[in-house]
């Protein structure tokens, strides 16, 4: 189960090299019920579940929304002519210092061979404290506060939408499938940072790809596609997890990797509606 995904890419388990399944039934133990079960060589500890990935998926998500909760009202009212400056000064620097230090985290909880709760949850902290300052701005900018439980129910319907095409269509994810999405990412990725860099230093206007126009509405439904098919390949990783009986551990790399996807997202669908909202 070779992994192409950067998030699922360094663990061992998620590639088939941990040796998650003890073969040997001298490894067995038996349950209450009298029936045998596997355990991990020289660890004791049980197996990656679907409820265990939906457990710790939860954890995040919650720890995620309460940041982005209470850096929302810490804030204040960035519309009110009187204290609305400020509050638009505090909204950026927590969203620079949440999208920093967010960013920094999800390299690390990326690229580190054996996943650490502690870390999947800090990035989920500041995470939300990005999450929470950029849609403070966001609604500001459309002026309706509404926008961000519009955005949080099309993530949800996108989410379940996908996680059911998944299901019932009996998706298979094949090599060539995660080769072009993995590299459409990468490529998008390095597009998105020179847009950045070129937008800040004023060589292009209107924030570029990027901007709240048809431009960067255009560019927002093409990553809310990207975004889905990283879903169907987050769903394939998991489920092939669970059936190659990797550590329950891993059930924090597969929170993880599902919540850097629906962040993704939410901000694209976030910047769809208020670009809607702003041509009316």
């Amino acid at each position: 189960m070779k992994s192409s995904n950067p998030v699922f890419a360094r663990s061992a388990e998620f590639n088939g090299r941990g040796g998650a399944i003890a073969n040997d039934p001298s490894q067995w133990q038996v349950d209450l019920n009298g029936s045998p079960t596997h355990t991990e060589r020289g660890t004791g500890t049980g197996r990656m579940t679907m409820d265990s990935v939906v457990e710790k998926t939860a954890i995040t998500l919650g720890v995620l929304t309460v940041a982005a909760a209470i850096t929302w009202f810490a804030i204040g009212d960035i519309v009110n002519p009187t204290t609305g400056e400020a509050a638009y000064g505090k909204a950026a620097t927590f969203a620079t210092l949440g999208a920093i230090i967010g960013f920094v985290l999800a390299m690390v909880n990326s690229f580190k061979k054996v996943v650490s709760p502690a870390l999947v949850l800090g990035y989920a902290v500041f995470e939300g404290v990005f999450i929470g300052a950029f849609s403070k701005v966001i609604a500001g900018y459309v002026n309706a506060p509404s926008i961000v439980f519009q955005a949080v129910l099309g993530t949800v319907i996108a989410f379940a939408g996908t996680l059911a095409a998944y299901k019932f269509f009996n998706i298979q994810v094949t090599d060539r499938f995660r080769k072009i999405v993995t590299i459409a990412m990468f490529s998008v990725v390095g597009v998105l940072l020179v847009n950045f860099v070129l937008s800040l230093t004023g060589v292009l206007d209107n924030g570029g790809l990027r901007g709240f126009n048809t431009l960067g509405l255009l560019v927002s439904c093409a990553l809310v596609v990207l975004a889905v098919f990283m879903l169907i390949m987050d769903f394939d990783y998991v489920e092939k997890g669970v059936a190659a009986g990797i550590p329950e551990r891993e059930a924090w790399r597969a929170a993880f990797g599902l919540t850097v996807t629906l962040v993704w997202l939410y901000i694209e669908i976030l910047r769809i509606l208020a670009i809607l909202r702003g041509d009316n």
